[in-house]
């Protein structure tokens, strides 16, 4: 039989995914692709609690954060461009409001917390090597929010720091929460701005490291999901990629997904998602009339079924979907 692509072996998962315990994805924003299709299914997840972020370290400088407890106050805070921004947080973490900010930020940070203490699973997608170093604090930011250039130094991690902070926030991990499995990805996001061979310097710098520490920890508590090879070695074409040559197309992103269910998410999960594929499509079906009796009458037999669903998977809560639901017939 003729193979007319490079088919990437899939790693078996020993520890799966499921409803019935909590997880967390947090990085780049392929971890929010992932992690926001896990939420639209009703998954007990947190997704990308400080917005979406790029580098190995700013990753692990957050993680850390978390594991004090502590909050954020109007000193971790700077006004620019008309905003309150945060070295820690994504822009959409950015406000007018200098105490809505914080405690957007610091409810965000709470949730997540209580989340890592007891989930069973933390998802963390690096996309890039390259990181912008605040020069008055000598501090790695996880977004530079449109200041100067010249407040930065720009420049690509080594596998030797990177790996010695990462081996230190594993352990920490490790004590707060001893079942929690590790998984890690690289993005197929390409980072240009540098160059494509410094992209592909940078991406070679995130594999070695993630080897490295599944060498150090083993697989019982470090697994690697194999995301950027299925981009460059599986699919491996332009048609793959959106019109930017940058991010993947939608194609890839759902056959990505279809990979990622089969290796990471347990038996009774998959059927959850079978079943509950439909109600979620009638979800996101929009109408001009939503007064139509016709529509009005397929919406009452998609919560009938959802709430069939929530008798059937007591342990999965469908309670936001049926409330949507509810919300798309009324006046």
């Amino acid at each position: 039989m003729i193979k007319f692509r490079t088919e990437v072996e899939l790693p078996d998962f020993e520890n799966k995914l499921g409803y019935r315990r909590q997880s967390m994805m947090i990085g780049s924003c392929f971890a929010g692709n992932i992690g926001n299709y896990l939420r639209d299914y009703c998954f007990p997840i947190v997704v990308n609690p400080f917005g979406i972020l790029y580098n190995p370290i700013s990753i692990a400088n957050c993680l850390d954060f978390l594991l004090t407890g502590k909050k954020f106050t109007e000193h971790d805070l700077f006004f620019s461009n008309g905003l309150f921004n945060s070295f820690s947080h994504h822009g959409q973490f950015s406000g007018t409001d200098l105490n809505k900010t914080l405690q957007r930020m610091n409810s965000s940070a709470a949730e997540a917390f209580e989340v890592l203490k007891n989930c069973s699973h933390l998802f963390i997608t690096f996309g890039t090597s390259w990181v912008f170093e605040h020069k008055a604090t000598g501090n790695v930011v996880s977004n530079c929010h449109k200041l100067p250039a010249s407040t930065f130094r720009h420049y690509r991690l080594s596998i030797e720091e990177t790996t010695a902070v990462w081996v230190s926030l594993i352990e920490k991990l490790h004590q707060v929460n001893p079942d929690l499995q590790l998984v890690f990805t690289v993005s197929p996001i390409r980072h240009l701005k540098d160059g494509a061979h410094e992209n592909q310097l940078s991406k070679s710098i995130l594999l070695m490291v993630i080897e490295f520490l599944q060498s150090r920890f083993g697989n019982e508590l470090v697994n690697y999901f194999p995301a950027y090879e299925l981009v460059m070695d599986e699919l491996r074409d332009y048609r793959f990629y959106a019109t930017d040559m940058i991010h993947p197309a939608e194609v890839a992103v759902d056959f990505i997904l279809e990979k990622f269910i089969v290796a990471t998410l347990d038996a009774e999960s998959r059927g959850v998602i079978t079943d509950f594929a439909k109600i979620l499509q009638a979800l996101k079906h929009r109408v001009l009339d939503n007064s139509n009796m016709g529509y009005k009458a397929f919406i009452l037999n998609q919560i009938e079924k959802a709430n069939q669903l929530q008798v059937k998977y007591p342990f999965v809560d469908f309670k936001v979907v049926i409330e949507k639901l509810y919300e798309k017939i009324s006046d």
